[in-house]
């Protein structure tokens, strides 16, 4: 029998693709193929979600490996994966417990996931565990807004968004949590056009591992 909680995590990654679509058009596209083109070597993307990336990467690669937790979105991951990229590999694992080696990647891929993991410290803790040293995280997120009246609607609403979005928290510093633990390069800010104003501001960059 089929839960209620089962129901609405099927629907959500059914629905991930077209609520995301007018967002991707209006720039996050373009925005995931410039970031992506900077890959190399071993790369590894965490919450690759239904693989919206995919399609982005450079074909000479030494290895691509793809995390998504969630089993729905996974099934639909390991779907594209077959038809697009079938020399990659899928681990349905969380960013937080990685089943690979330490120091065993030369780039790691975010887009909008540290937005929406349960304890963000632990996760890019585990991103630095798996980068060798000077490897790099390659990101896209959504984050707290610098306008004050912007970041004051972020933090009233980011209840009720986070019950709609999964557990996204609109209004996470991620930049300064990055900045803890890795050296960041000044990051690209941009307006991610065809969203709720609550998810506007992103930030796309490089974090380096020190």
């Amino acid at each position: 029998m089929t839960t209620p909680e089962t129901a609405w995590r099927r629907l959500g990654a059914a629905l991930y693709d077209p609520f995301l679509a007018l967002g991707e058009r209006r720039g996050m596209r373009e925005r995931r193929r410039a970031l992506l083109a900077r890959t190399h070597g071993r790369v590894l993307e965490i919450g690759a979600g239904t693989g919206l990336n995919l399609a982005h990467y450079p074909g000479d690669l030494d290895d691509l490996v793809l995390s998504e937790p969630e089993h729905f979105l996974a099934r639909r991951l390991e779907r594209r994966v077959a038809r697009e990229r079938p020399e990659a590999r899928v681990l349905r694992a969380g960013a937080e417990a990685l089943p690979v080696p330490d120091d065993s990647f030369d780039v790691v891929v975010s887009t909008m996931v540290l937005c929406t993991v349960p304890d963000p410290e632990a996760v890019i803790a585990e991103l630095r565990r798996v980068l060798r040293p000077g490897g790099r995280l390659l990101y896209i997120e959504h984050v707290r807004a610098d306008e004050a009246r912007l970041a004051r609607r972020q933090d009233r609403l980011a209840a009720p968004w986070a019950a709609f979005a999964a557990g996204c928290r609109c209004n996470r510093p991620t930049l300064d949590l990055l900045g803890r633990s890795f050296r960041l390069e000044p990051p690209a800010l941009h307006r991610w056009r065809g969203m709720p104003s609550i998810v506007h501001p992103v930030a796309a960059g490089i974090a380096v591992r020190h």
